[in-house]
């Protein structure tokens, strides 16, 4: 006998941080009976294998580096050690609570979740492989796709042997040495934890410098900083087979393209790869709704979430707005359950001076357009302020000891309004958001030369700028 269909008014496919913060708005503010699948554990990435755990790494790496620092302040320590799996389990302790949270506040809010992974039968109709063996049928009158993305691999002889971003939390024990590839946010963040914990770490590129898409001047500096604090950049370089040599190690083979694509083997420990997510669509059965991808394989979505099928939207990594950031796709929910069940009927994100940081070493702050971009829309109506400093921090040290910090302001048109703020240094990621609020409210260089600097520190820097 075919399952009783359950029926509601909002189903929500996906279970992370942005599918779940539109379900909660559409169920706890607005009153609509809501639905929401999700095959895993609940927080999607960024709870689970993301944001949270890479912050947790990211602040041991930082403490690490603390240490090294003190003694140009006078401090002294014998036998200093570091045990990662001591590290990992209290990280997933804390994961797991969250995961809890998570699944009190859907009580809370009344959204009834169903575990398992669906499927479309028609645009208003999901069919749903349930945990416990069995079959549920949902028919909704608005659905959302919130399902993420999965790392990607090379199609490359033995990655079976490699793990991802994703598995980078499941290792139990340090490894001594490395090999990751990936020049974007995740890679650099992955590739400066192991390093600031005393791993050795060989980081492969294609290219020359590190997070392309970023301003020249943060590509430049942490691309130096890193080669500086002692990683092996391998640029210009491809790992082209992975091989399993037995104890733990794998040998990897790999071409130096500067060198004529000469080919080199190494072994390591552990290979990772970094090289970018890909939505977790596959088992949606999208051809049978007829909902349209976009070339990169993401759902094409308009600046309101709607897909090409009336009441099915998407949101998050699944979708082809390129922001892959947990309060992104949260706030992009909020605002669709606003429009949809909360007569909000303009509610929607605006994909424009997002603020978003990356967890290197360095820490690197980012909103608005590079320097390129913005003399590509702008021309020779942009003007720029820059700065490099030693931060106060570094004072007692050395001068080969000391980190850079690196800010710069763009600006456009006769008022100078700012369209680009690019800033690199410790503590940058808690300086960015106060910044970011005077930006996206059209802040220009003068509103910012009329805020009375704090001193000292680093920040006032940016108000200070000539």
């Amino acid at each position: 006998m075919a399952p009783i269909p359950k029926e509601c008014e909002f189903l929500v496919i996906g279970g992370g941080s942005g599918g779940l913060a539109s379900a909660r708005r559409a169920s706890g503010m607005y009153g609509a009976k809501t639905i929401a699948i999700e095959d895993k554990r609940l927080g999607g990435t960024c709870v689970n294998v993301g944001c949270v755990p890479k912050k947790v790494t990211w602040n041991a790496a930082a403490i690490a580096e603390t240490f090294k620092d003190a003694k140009a302040y006078g401090f002294g320590y014998d036998n200093f050690s570091f045990d990662w799996n001591t590290m990992k389990k209290k990280r997933d302790a804390y994961v797991e609570r969250l995961n809890g949270i998570y699944a009190r506040n859907l009580d809370n809010d009344k959204v009834e979740l169903i575990r398992g992974r669906a499927s479309f039968v028609d645009k208003n109709t999901v069919e749903v492989n349930t945990h416990d063996g069995g079959k549920e049928i949902v028919k909704a009158k608005k659905i959302l796709i919130a399902v993420g993305g999965k790392p990607r691999f090379p199609k490359i002889p033995g990655v079976e042997h490699a793990i991802s971003s994703d598995g980078f939390f499941d290792l139990e024990e340090q490894p001594k040495k490395v090999a990751t590839v990936g020049a974007g946010y995740i890679g650099v963040e992955m590739s400066g934890m192991f390093m600031a914990l005393g791993t050795e770490t060989h980081f492969f590129i294609r290219e020359d410098n590190l997070l392309r898409t970023f301003d020249p001047m943060i590509q430049k500096t942490v691309t130096e900083t890193y080669v500086k604090q002692g990683i092996d950049l391998h640029r210009g370089s491809d790992i082209s087979k992975i091989e399993d040599i037995g104890n733990g190690k794998k040998r990897i083979t790999y071409t130096e393209h500067k060198l004529r694509d000469k080919q080199y083997t190494m072994d390591v420990d552990v290979v990772l790869f970094a090289i970018g997510r890909d939505p977790e669509i596959t088992d949606l059965n999208l051809d049978a709704v007829g909902v349209k991808l976009a070339e990169n394989g993401h759902i094409n979505v308009d600046e309101y979430q709607n897909t090409n099928v009336e009441n099915i939207y998407a949101l998050g990594d699944a979708c082809d707005k390129n922001f892959e950031l947990t309060p992104v796709a949260i706030a992009a929910g909020r605002r669709l359950s606003d429009r949809l069940f909360g007569g909000k009927k303009d509610a929607h994100l605006e994909y424009s001076n997002i603020p978003s940081v990356v967890f290197a070493h360095p820490e690197v702050g980012t909103i608005g357009l590079t320097e390129p971009k913005a003399r590509e829309k702008y021309g020779d109506t942009v003007k720029v302020y820059q700065t490099n400093f030693t931060a106060m921090y570094y004072a007692m040290m050395e001068p080969d000891e000391k980190g850079p910090t690196a800010f710069k302001v763009i600006c456009e048109g006769p008022n100078e309004r700012i369209v680009g703020l690019h800033i690199l240094g410790a503590g940058v990621s808690e300086m960015l958001q106060g910044f970011g609020v005077a930006i996206k409210m059209g802040a220009t260089k003068a509103d910012f030369d009329r805020c009375v600097a704090i001193h000292p520190t680093s920040s006032e820097e940016l108000v200070t700028l000539k």
